[in-house]
């Protein structure tokens, strides 16, 4: 079963063709998508478009990035809907320490406080990881959370087995596409297979063959099919093991 594990299909990119979106995405055999929010005043959205569209189910989660002009009422927002709405993660959630203008403090705050919220509804989170894996696992092994995966993954084999250790898939998706990713293309190949999930994250991270256009879910059986390369197996060895790999971490998938 093909499964996309991170797609901000209620993105404003998507609003214009969502509809089409959708139904290429079907059409290429992409059985689930996972829609993870961002902020708050996003969740409604979220909440619409997984409702419209057979296959889809929600997260809702404050984004590292979405932390500034954030409340701190809002993680009480979030308790609610976390509550309410039985989401299949707390996501996306994290830390950003690549972005230059960003609060570090305030981002461990509510990152912090969403891995409480996540321990308290036996949740699995979505993880935004970018420079900051080390701090990330740090938090994960005081606040034990039923696992999760950590998205786009880019970190090193060793830290790799730790998140594993822990619980937790690592996904997979459009940077693995460029053949100069050396270090995210090895990792590719050389994990156990059944702790890589797949994700397009789209509409960001496009693969390699839309030379940077906007990317979209349908281009996940593609990725598959390098993943597939980089490991010597069959697109639907990939698309089984995976598949398998995303319902045990996200068991509402």
């Amino acid at each position: 079963m093909l499964i996309d594990t991170h797609c901000h299909l209620d993105a404003a990119e998507f609003d214009a063709d969502r509809d089409a979106v959708h139904a290429a995405a079907v059409a290429a055999k992409v059985e689930r998508i996972v829609v993870p929010a961002v902020a708050v005043d996003g969740f409604s959205k979220t909440k619409s478009v997984v409702g419209r569209y057979p296959g889809c189910v929600a997260a809702y989660g404050i984004h590292p990035l979405y932390v500034m002009p954030a409340q701190d009422s809002d993680l009480s927002v979030l308790r609610d809907w976390l509550a309410n709405e039985k989401p299949v993660a707390v996501g996306e959630i994290g830390l950003d320490l690549y972005v230059a203008d960003s609060d570090p403090a305030r981002q461990e705050f509510f990152f912090v406080e969403q891995l409480k919220l996540a321990r308290e509804f036996d949740l699995p989170v979505l993880l935004h990881v970018r420079r900051a894996v080390d701090q990330i696992l740090k938090h994960l092994r005081r606040i034990r959370v039923p696992g999760g995966i950590a998205h786009a993954f880019n970190g090193s084999r060793q830290q790799a087995d730790e998140f594993i250790k822990l619980g937790f898939k690592l996904g997979f998706g459009g940077a693995m596409t460029f053949s100069g990713s050396t270090r995210i293309r090895a990792l590719a190949a050389e994990l156990p297979l059944d702790a890589i999930v797949l994700e397009t994250d789209a509409p960001d991270i496009p693969p390699a063959w839309l030379n940077g256009r906007r990317n979209t879910p349908g281009e996940l059986p593609e990725i598959a099919r390098v993943l597939a390369g980089l490991r010597g197996v069959s697109p639907d060895e990939i698309a089984r093991v995976t598949g398998l790999a995303a319902h045990s971490v996200l068991p509402g998938v």
